[in-house]
């Protein structure tokens, strides 16, 4: 399928390792040109060895500081202006767990997965409505539809799918379309579940079988395929679509005294 990008550039927040990574070269595969953001310089350099032929380059920087966000869209404006495509990547819960931990810590968790999107959004879709073309994605979790990790990241990832719905009704008009993917578990290379069947084998072995009606994990190459395709021309209908990709992991419709 020829998804119409060919030529365009795209913006992908933590893609230095693992599903950022993965959708940079998926990206780059459909003749995409590739501006990285990471905080990890020998993750970036990887990449770069890896992408296809195309106009790429990379940011270094660690998005979770107060200055990184204006500091990358200063850099892309000079570069290229404004790219067609952003992906909205960089998250997680911090290693914060507490479920009744600080205020303090909740913030953080909030302002990495929330408002850092919000941040590189808002200096670019302006100009995507002129244009009128762009795609963004974000990078949600099955964890925005239930008990599927620490409060604050559950809240958080939730906070970014209601964001989609309810920006992308405002700025779908001019052709500018925003969506999320909320992948379930998914194996990355010293990711959590690496580390976990490297260490506690059996763990990882229950969590399949009991929690994964696939029984299995799935792979960056799989959800890739799906933030390509939520990236592409194909998209236009997706107006603030939050896909789920998880391998049957969740439960919210499942009857029985386990929901």
């Amino acid at each position: 399928m020829e998804l119409g990008i060919r030529g365009k550039t795209a913006l992908v927040t933590g893609a230095g390792r693992g599903l950022g990574k993965a959708i940079a070269l998926e990206l780059a595969a459909e003749g995409v040109n590739i501006i990285a953001c990471s905080r990890g310089e020998a993750g970036l350099d990887s990449l770069m060895q890896e992408l296809h032929q195309g106009q790429h380059s990379f940011i270094s920087v660690d998005l979770s500081s107060i200055d990184a966000p204006k500091n990358v869209i200063r850099q892309v404006k000079n570069s290229v202006g404004c790219p067609d495509i952003i992906v909205n990547n960089v998250g997680g819960n911090l290693g914060y767990t507490d479920p009744l931990g600080p205020v303090s810590e909740w913030r953080e968790v909030m302002r990495l997965n929330v408002e850092v999107a919000i941040e590189i959004n808002q200096a670019f879709i302006p100009e995507m409505q002129k244009k009128k073309w762009g795609r963004i994605c974000h990078i949600s979790s099955i964890a925005a539809l239930e008990n599927q990790g620490p409060p604050s990241y559950c809240a958080a990832k939730l906070a970014l799918n209601a964001y989609v719905r309810s920006l992308g009704r405002y700025v779908s008009r001019d052709n500018v379309i925003l969506t999320s993917v909320m992948p379930g578990a998914v194996y990355t290379d010293g990711g959590y579940w690496d580390d976990a069947r490297q260490n506690r084998p059996e763990h990882v072995e229950k969590y399949l079988r009991e929690r994964m009606a696939i029984q299995r994990f799935g792979t960056v190459e799989e959800i890739s395929k799906a933030v390509t395709f939520m990236c592409s021309e194909h998209a236009s209908f997706c107006v603030g679509s939050c896909l789920l990709i998880d391998g049957g992991q969740g439960r919210v419709f499942h009857q029985g005294e386990d929901t």
